[in-house]
């Protein structure tokens, strides 16, 4: 048999594949395992979407390939959403490229921008796509430690020299993940200024915007003047509308870089399912007031976690956005070791901070994606065990 590409040799199993297996085969053993590892929304999105979805399925003539970019209803409502969320006017025709999710077109668009050699500026900790695609491109990754003190926002004046000078991207990533940090609309300036001074691009990975508590708004970093001429944000409908498995993102920005986003991705899929697209132009374009009530479930659920957390001495922020809380581990615990054990002995299993890069050392996430007698029960397994 001919090796496998050398390329493959520089990426790993994604961990929640793996830990998806472990989690399996203890469950098969009878074990009840309380999972808030993961961020996938355990609610269903709201009841006008599966009727759209059901009522374009059983249309016959709906089953085909579709164009590689959606119908144009569905780049509308996504510039829609963009003018009622943001204030920010997107072309749908040059500045709107609908995605199979975010994760695909984060990984494409990498392969789009950078060559073997180019630096990446990857935020440590940080969604692992944005390692993964970079090495898959031959590319170095160059990571920026986020630091609690600094609110975890990069200090972009830290970054050497010769590493500005050979960069492609720098990613971002707020409301964050895994740390759940929100940046203010001034970080997006600089961020934006910087990526003029060093001819590079900035990717904003914007997935979580619209899941905010306590009034918060999430800003977009569109609403920077002149940010479309170095930007590129990447939105979702797996945590703002429950829709993870549904596999419906956009890139939207910078005109030039979609259009080659897009080519790659006339080369690598052959488009969505229309009743899937036209669910979410449904979603986009419906009445937003649940995703209010959607937030207050999770605000009710993050209160519990933190409750739990104070109880038995692990430090955490209280977020304003996102499905997590962010903690440290208990003095004494390396962050695998601990998540590691607490699974085995415990049966809850959290996300190891490590996971999400080096500087993740010392913290775990806590996902709020299980129902709230779950994560109860959660809490009170995390007491008992620490005793």
């Amino acid at each position: 048999m001919r090796p496998i590409a050398q390329r493959m040799e520089k990426i790993s199993t994604y961990f929640f594949s793996s830990l998806n297996e472990k989690i399996a085969a203890r469950t098969a053993e009878g074990h009840d395992v309380i999972r808030l590892d993961m961020g996938s929304p355990d609610l269903p999105p709201a009841p006008p979407t599966i009727e759209a979805l059901n009522r374009s399925a059983a249309n016959p003539v709906n089953h085909g390939y579709q164009p590689h970019r959606g119908p144009q209803a569905l780049r509308d409502a996504w510039a829609i959403m963009y003018r009622r969320v943001f204030e920010v006017e997107l072309d749908p025709e040059r500045e709107v490229v609908p995605l199979l999710g975010s994760k695909e077109g984060i990984f494409h668009l990498i392969q789009v921008v950078v060559d073997p050699g180019d630096v990446v500026l990857i935020p440590d900790p940080g969604y692992p796509t944005y390692t993964g695609g970079t090495l898959f491109a031959g590319g170095e990754p160059f990571y920026i430690p986020l630091l609690s003190e600094r609110n975890f926002l990069p200090d972009l004046s830290a970054i050497p020299p010769n590493i500005t000078k050979r960069a492609k991207m720098l990613w971002l990533n707020y409301p964050n993940n895994p740390s759940t940090a929100i940046a203010p609309l001034e970080f997006f300036a600089e961020a934006v200024e910087f990526a003029r001074e060093y001819d590079l691009l900035v990717c904003h990975d914007a997935a979580y915007t619209q899941v905010t508590y306590n009034g918060y708004q999430a800003p977009s970093i569109l609403q920077i003047p002149g940010a479309k001429e170095v930007a590129v944000e990447f939105n979702s409908l797996s945590k703002s509308h429950n829709m993870a498995g549904w596999r419906v993102g956009a890139a939207v920005g910078n005109p030039t870089t979609l259009s080659a986003l897009n080519s790659l991705k006339t080369n690598v899929d052959s488009g969505h399912f229309l009743p899937i697209m036209e669910a979410a132009i449904c979603s986009l374009n419906g009445d937003q007031g649940w995703l209010l009530e959607r937030n207050d479930v999770y605000r009710q659920r993050r209160d519990v976690v933190i409750q739990g957390l104070q109880a038995v001495g692990m430090q955490a922020r209280i977020p304003n956005a996102t499905l997590y809380v962010w903690s440290s581990v208990p003095e004494g615990w390396a962050s695998l070791e601990f998540t590691s054990a607490l699974l085995e002995e415990g049966n809850l299993s959290l996300a190891p901070g490590p996971v999400f890069g080096d500087m993740g050392e010392g913290y775990v996430r806590i996902s709020l994606a299980a129902p709230l007698e779950r994560i109860s029960e959660a809490m009170t397994r995390l007491n008992d065990w620490l005793r």
